[in-house]
């Protein structure tokens, strides 16, 4: 069984968040990273499959340079090779363009399983996952929290959370792409044997001219324009006369503010 888990590097959840300069990101330069998430219970479940059925696992990131510290971790918990999306054209993608960078590395495995977290702690779209899976025309289920396997494992049961403490257990034939939900398992922890073990792992890097994608195509959809913090501050204001009066005076006000 060939599987795919998609990890992402994030800043570690108890750094303190400063933005940066111009406004339209946060301030890396003083942030340690970390996989995120809800990918490492991706990793985790990845590598039980292997366990089960034999086969190998191959992890795919996209990210800076720097990611590769991501990368090893998932090599020495099991992980056979990897995949490493870096060059300047995947800097600052969108849902959409990064779940086409990935699709356009991942599609020539030919995976019969493709793994990622429901969400990122960064961004938390929760989109890309969804968005690979039509990309490459696969069956997907999101927000797993429970995964079983037939014998042969062309055929995964899955339980899906759903609103209001209700479940959905949907089977599906492989290929597919599942999107893990945190707690579904316990992850490991990297053996010596295996960190020492990483370092001889493949790491196959590539750039988006690799890919076939150009700037073009990869254009985001949408940009964030200005990152602020929300000011501390209370204000109140009376409003007097009549019933008919003050509802007209708050619906002003309310439609001033963009709140209707």
């Amino acid at each position: 069984m060939k599987i795919v888990v998609c990890i992402k590097q994030v800043p570690r959840r108890d750094d303190l968040l400063r933005i940066n300069a111009d406004k339209s990101w946060i301030d890396e330069s003083s942030l340690s990273f970390e996989a995120n998430e809800s990918d490492a219970y991706a990793l985790e479940e990845a590598l039980r499959l292997k366990e089960k059925h034999g086969g190998e696992v191959i992890v795919a990131t996209l990210g800076p340079s720097d990611a590769s510290k991501t990368i090893k971790e998932g090599l020495a918990k099991g992980a056979d090779r990897a995949i490493h999306l870096c060059d300047s054209t995947f800097e600052k993608l969108d849902a959409v363009a990064t779940a086409k960078s990935l699709a356009a590395a991942i599609g020539p495995e030919a995976p019969d399983v493709i793994f990622t977290g429901l969400q990122s702690d960064d961004l938390g779209y929760g989109q890309t996952g969804v968005l690979m899976a039509e990309m490459l025309d696969l069956p997907h289920a999101s927000i797993v929290i429970a995964l079983e396997t037939s014998e042969d494992g062309k055929t995964l049961r899955v339980k899906r959370e759903l609103e209001n403490g209700w479940f959905q257990w949907i089977s599906m034939a492989t290929p597919a792409l599942v999107t893990i939900q945190s707690g579904i398992n316990k992850p490991r922890y990297a053996s010596l044997k295996g960190i020492m073990g990483a370092k001889k792992k493949p790491v196959d890097v590539r750039t988006a001219s690799d890919l076939g994608l150009n700037a073009d195509a990869l254009t985001p959809r949408e940009a964030i324009g200005s990152l602020y913090l929300p000011v501390r501050e209370k204000q109140t204001e009376m409003l007097e006369g009549d019933a008919e009066t003050v509802a007209a005076a708050l619906v002003a006000r309310l439609r001033g503010n963009g709140v209707i």
